[in-house]
């Protein structure tokens, strides 16, 4: 083999081989050695066999992922690929191939396979597929249609969308293009952030892929080849945002059992049979876990119909026939096209033009993204790129009825809207381009505050960027400083009528140093408790009657919290409670202890597989949910951050050496490794790295160990 791997100042890999089939396996097999345990804790959760070594607390998501079929899905998906553009599925291959020769050495690297016991496995071909399924299986959250039905039986119809927002269990995104009429060098500028849940080792992987075909830098996912969502080739680059779009449906369906031990599911064309097999789930230091896995027409069961959970996390009810039971089933577009688009991942990394990057989307399935990118020609793109479902409007609300044929699907997606870029183009999640697509968007204010920076200027250069990714102005907070103005504060005791003057003179900045911030939040968090305590909500109260793996979209008080700037509007509680709860809340937090500066309370939450000991190290952190310096908590409940920006990037087209990026820990997933966090207090200080990719600047490794071994 002709590998050759360099690493930069920040032991980010860069690879150089002969063609695109040995590049990818350089990327497998780099990526192995810099983060063995991640791709082994991934691979084991989209197998649903996590909780082999990780213990009990990963058994509910591996039982969601053996019934949701995450495995057996990306077979499916493999396997039409390797008939349909079998040149992919081998480029699929060689990578899995990468990994498994670097897994021995990337594996006595990291001290977690030691500490579990766990041993390496077999990546196949179609692995990586199960780990992007596995990662966006939950990215368009559907559970939200199980909390609107909830909402709608208990509270009422008319209050099905009162809660809907963007909240913590879904991702998001900033994401801005500036044409080059805007710019100082006049060529564009591509430029944002990811939000996810933080992880240690983090989501996305800096690299660099050069091959005689293609030399292209931009942020992987860890197990997947290639650069899905972040790219610059040197004469195009890309970029995505959730389009919040809304693809999956859950039916709820009737089953009955047949005395051969079969089932049978009722649909539009009367009883069917259903697939159904069992699967054991084992349990480090606890007993193994039985999952009965049901397959219907629609699509895999996922929870029983509402009623008394059992023992194995399914709830139980009796249908109107003797025998029969309700269950619930979810339908997504790669179970029943075996697609997910991954022709589209080797056609980027040779794009050149915005023409390319536009024509390799159409092939992409899941998830469903906003998209822009710009050429050094000129040339810019927005649009959205994925598969939606055509079917009933009632199948984006709630959960539907399988057997009524209205909520069939339609053989051919939704198109997908595109729209020019006229100086700038802001993509944030809002409701805006992907609209016709969603039911739940998140609020307007991220977008609308990069679009009012951006405007603002006329010369923008990468470095300029950093300022549009580290403000901290919060707009949402405006409808509750609202309400604490109308409060009278002759009616105040002094203490409380002090908290609503210094509130009053705050300047909205969720500055980690800021005592206002944190006297904002306290405030905030008050109301919250309190709202979600009123009599109005008292029927949400009762925990839904699902498995837990679906709980951050199913408890009232986080919903509350996201919802709090229309709740303070509109909704069933009076406005006159609403008044009182602020006042009560003034009170309430002027009676206890002064809340400390923002960034105290505020701090960052990663998740790791296996969670350090030592919480006080993880750091204090600016910004909130609807900041453009995205830092989520979920407010009355918890001021730590586990969702944040998975990573900032501004790709430039004038010169690809002037771009920049940051992730929150570093190049590597090894503890103590020098660049296992590198790069936090730069992600901190919301900075970013300069792109290295001039070859003489980078260190080049002595030689290949897969060369080396053989």
């Amino acid at each position: 083999m002709s590998i050759e791997v360099y690493r930069d100042a920040r032991g980010i890999p860069h690879l150089r081989a002969a063609d695109p089939r040995e590049l990818a396996f350089a990327q497998g097999r780099v990526t192995a050695v810099d983060r063995a345990w991640q791709l082994e804790v991934e691979r084991c959760r989209a197998l649903g066999g996590s909780a082999a070594f990780l213990g009990p607390e990963a058994v509910d998501w591996d039982v969601f992922a053996r019934r949701v079929r995450l495995a057996d899905t990306a077979r499916r998906c493999y396997d039409r690929l390797a008939g349909r553009d079998p040149r992919t599925a081998d480029w699929l291959r060689a990578y899995a191939e990468g990994v498994a020769a670097g897994l021995t050495e990337g594996a006595a690297r990291a001290p977690e396979f030691a500490a579990t016991g766990l041993v390496p496995g077999r990546w196949e071909p179609w692995t990586p597929l199960a780990v992007w399924l596995s990662t966006h299986i939950l990215f368009a959250g559907f559970p939200t249609k199980l909390w609107r039905e909830e909402v709608a039986t208990r509270l009422g119809a008319r209050w099905t969308e009162l809660f809907a927002t963007d909240g913590p269990g879904t991702a998001g995104s900033n994401g801005w293009v500036v044409a080059g009429e805007r710019t100082a060098s006049g060529a564009a500028l591509v430029a944002g952030d990811p939000h996810r849940f933080i992880e240690d080792p983090g989501v996305y992987q800096q690299i660099r892929l050069a091959c005689p075909e293609y030399d292209v830098v931009g942020l992987a996912v860890p197990g997947v080849p290639g650069l899905a969502h972040f790219g610059h080739t040197g004469s195009v680059a890309w970029a995505i945002t959730n389009a919040m779009a809304d693809y999956q449906d859950v039916y709820r369906e009737r089953l009955r059992r047949t005395p051969e031990g079969g089932v049978e599911a009722l649909g539009p064309d009367g009883w069917r049979p259903a697939a159904v097999h069992t699967e054991t789930v084992q349990v480090a230091g606890g007993e193994p876990v039985e999952v009965e896995v049901i397959e219907t027409d629609r699509g895999p069961v996922i929870a029983r119909g509402p009623g008394e959970e059992t023992a194995d996390g399914l709830v139980e009810e009796t249908a109107d026939g003797p025998g029969e039971e309700t269950v619930l089933s979810l339908r997504y577009p790669p179970r029943v096209t075996g697609e997910l688009g991954f022709s589209a991942l080797p056609a980027l990394l040779a794009a050149r033009t915005v023409g390319d990057v536009d024509r390799a989307l159409d092939a992409w399935v899941e998830p469903v993204n906003v998209v822009q990118a710009a050429d050094t020609a000129g040339g810019l793109l927005h649009r959205v790129a994925g598969h939606v479902p055509v079917r009933d409007r009632a199948n984006s609300l709630r959960v539907v009825p399988a057997w009524e044929a209205r909520h069939a699907w339609a053989a051919e997606p939704a198109p997908t809207p595109r729209a020019a870029v006229a100086g700038h183009a802001v993509m944030a999640n809002a409701r805006g381009l992907a609209a016709p697509l969603g039911v739940e968007f998140a609020p307007p204010h991220r977008a609308a505050r990069i679009d009012a920076l951006l405007s603002a200027g006329t010369d923008w250069t990468p470095g300029a960027m950093a300022a549009v990714h580290r403000d901290t102005d919060n707009p949402s907070a405006a409808r509750l400083l609202d309400a604490v103005r109308g409060t009278d504060p002759a009616a105040l005791a002094p203490a409380a009528a002090a908290v609503r003057e210094r509130l009053l003179a705050w300047d909205r900045r969720m500055d980690a140093g800021s005592t206002h911030a944190g006297l904002y939040a306290a405030v905030r968090g008050a109301v919250v408790r309190r709202t979600a305590a009123h009599e109005a909500f008292r029927a949400l109260r009762e925990p839904a009657p699902y498995p837990a793996v679906f709980a951050p979209w199913l408890a009232l008080g986080p919903r509350v919290a996201y919802a709090l700037e229309t709740l303070l509007a509109a909704g069933p509680v009076p406005a006159e409670d609403m008044a009182r709860i602020v006042r009560e809340a003034l009170e309430e937090v002027a009676a206890g202890e002064a809340p400390p500066a923002w960034g105290v309370t505020h701090r960052l939450a990663p998740w790791q597989a296996l969670p350090d000991a030592d919480d006080a190290q993880w750091p204090g952190l600016g910004g909130d949910h609807d900041c453009v310096l995205s830092t989520s908590s979920v407010p009355g409940y918890t001021d730590r951050s586990a969702r944040a920006s998975a990573a900032r990037y501004v790709w430039d087209l004038a010169d690809r050496e002037r771009s920049l990026w940051v992730v929150p820990f570093g190049a590597s997933g090894v503890p103590g490794d020098p660049h296992h966090r590198d790069q936090l207090p730069l992600w901190l200080r919301g900075e970013l790295a300069p792109v290295v990719t001039d070859w003489t600047h980078l260190k080049k490794e002595t030689e290949d160990p897969h060369d080396r071994d053989h």
